[in-house]
């Protein structure tokens, strides 16, 4: 295991870190720390920078609350750059979005795979920005329940798909379903990290009632 002692600062003393989701391994931010802000994130477990602008620590969520908490720190083969992999509570960005890096320059034919997280992004953008003839705009604007109305009848289309034994149609309805549960989750300020920490919850009690079955 690399020492704090064998990376390599830059002149100003301070080093990239490049940090990532430990769920999704989606790029959340860049910051840099400096031995002390780095000595600071091992020993709290959450992630800690050295502010340039302010010349002082910075723990992240000290003020919003979107804290960090650290599941690993590894260094690139040069040891002159920082990934770390956190477990997230709450958006990164100062803006409220869920990374960074959410403005595109670029894109290449190669489309990338499909992330429930772009879609919640666009659709949270939509919220924020209006698009005319927007369908989801349009949900937006006819208020919470207008999207429980919707999400009521998708509701019923994937139930009378499943009772068909239409496997098909039942996908097709459960992605419609899924699409207006996260309008509502938008329109009621649910973030897809509670949901995430929700089933983590229900993951956690269902081994320990395993476990204690195979006591018995």
């Amino acid at each position: 295991m690399l020492n704090v002692e064998e990376l390599k600062f830059n002149a100003d003393g301070l080093i990239p870190a490049i940090v990532i989701d430990t769920e999704t391994k989606q790029v959340l931010m860049m910051a840099y720390m400096n031995e002390e802000s780095l000595r600071v994130s091992m020993e709290e477990g959450r992630t800690c920078f050295w502010s340039r602008s302010r010349k002082e620590l910075w723990r992240k969520g000290e003020t919003s609350g979107n804290v960090q908490k650290i599941v690993s720190i590894a260094a690139d083969c040069d040891a002159d750059t920082l990934l770390v992999e956190v477990d997230k509570s709450g958006p990164a960005c100062h803006t409220g979005a869920e990374s960074c890096f959410f403005q595109p320059i670029y894109a290449g034919e190669t489309t990338a795979g499909f992330q429930y997280e772009d879609l919640f992004e666009m659709l949270r953008g939509r919220k924020a920005n209006p698009k005319e003839g927007s369908y989801t705009t349009y949900l937006f604007e006819k208020g919470l329940d207008k999207i429980l109305k919707k999400v009521g009848e998708e509701t019923t289309e994937v139930i009378l798909a499943a009772k068909d034994r239409d496997k098909a149609n039942t996908v097709y309805e459960i992605g419609d379903l899924m699409y207006h549960c996260m309008v509502l989750m938008i329109e009621s300020g649910i973030e897809l990290d509670d949901i995430r920490r929700e089933m983590a919850s229900r993951h956690v009690i269902d081994r320990k009632v395993k476990q204690e079955k195979m006591v018995e």
